[in-house]
């Protein structure tokens, strides 16, 4: 007979979410693997300034008695953007992990909620390292990259993790893999213009990768080194994921788009507020997930022009 944790992930696998359990009580070896990288210089201060200080480890405040964390994968496409611009029509796309992502989060949420709360149970949002965690739980197993892959979804998704007070019956905590396929394969590698990825080291040269630059601030302009045509997503990037073998079935899976036209376009390069876009604009962007992203398009969007000219 199942156990109400089992018929939890059996439910969600109904619904197209991939889930495991894991217990609390390991929170501190995830952030003792997260302090590591810092404490033994396999990530540059600045980036783990920027990307990993946030991370929280400790209990929620507004769900102390936790026992057990929840994390899932949710299937996600890639979203194409049109930008008109002194008439050229540029197409360019979102990594898979961008568009919807706090919708996605919100819908797992409410799903998670409905569910737990019939057995009297509780749950509350997390900051965590979730590709650590979700590798921990045996969810997915990590790409020579660094970007995380579960084997009938390739890199098409985004994780979701939550706190809850159901007890953690089926504890899947392991030692984090990489994918066997990885060992002979070097097409990340070489796809990778920037040195991210490298032979002497797994852990990624996180601050040579291009997604670290282009998500930055708009007043941070590109390092000289990086040259604009390695750029290839509006933020983020699709270099070592489109030659991945494990995407070979999803690389063209692309479901939604959004077109701005030659004056939203303009508002866009020249930097303009959310304040001052039009409505119809700002409701594009959101759905796109771009808003976070605003102050860096007139940058991130320009070398595309440039390449373009």
């Amino acid at each position: 007979m199942l156990g109400f944790a089992e018929k939890l992930i059996d439910s969600l696998a109904k619904h197209g979410f991939q889930a495991r359990l894991v217990s609390v009580s390991h929170l501190h070896q995830l952030q003792k693997e997260i302090g590591s990288l810092h404490n033994d210089a396999l990530l540059n201060n600045q980036f783990f300034k920027d990307r990993l200080a946030w991370f929280d480890f400790a209990l929620p405040k507004n769900l102390p008695e936790a026992k057990s964390l929840i994390v899932l994968a949710v299937p996600r496409p890639q979203t194409r953007a049109i930008f008109l611009w002194n008439g050229q029509r540029l197409p360019l796309i979102l990594p898979p992990t961008y568009t919807g992502e706090n919708e996605t989060i919100e819908q797992v949420e409410a799903f998670l909620a409905k569910i737990l709360s019939k057995k009297g149970y509780k749950l509350a949002g997390t900051k965590l390292p979730l590709k650590l965690l979700a590798a921990r739980s045996g969810l997915v197993q990590y790409g020579r990259n660094n970007v995380s892959y579960i084997s009938n979804l390739g890199s098409f998704f985004q994780l979701a993790a939550v706190y809850s007070d159901m007890p953690c019956e089926m504890d899947s905590w392991q030692e984090a893999k990489m994918m066997k396929g990885c060992k002979e394969c070097e097409l990340c590698l070489r796809a990778c213009p920037s040195g991210a990825i490298s032979t002497d080291r797994f852990l990624l040269r996180a601050e040579r990768c291009i997604v670290y630059h282009n998500e930055k601030k708009g007043d941070v302009p590109f390092p000289r080194w990086m040259k604009g045509s390695w750029h290839n997503c509006i933020v983020g990037c699709m270099r070592c994921q489109k030659v991945c073998p494990e995407n070979r079935e999803f690389i063209k899976w692309i479901e939604e788009e959004e077109e701005f036209s030659e004056e939203e376009t303009t508002l866009l390069l020249q930097g303009v507020s959310q304040k001052t876009l039009p409505i119809s604009t700002l409701r594009k962007l959101e759905r796109l997930n771009l808003t976070d992203y605003l102050n860096c398009l007139p940058r991130n969007l320009s070398v595309f022009f440039n390449k373009a000219k």
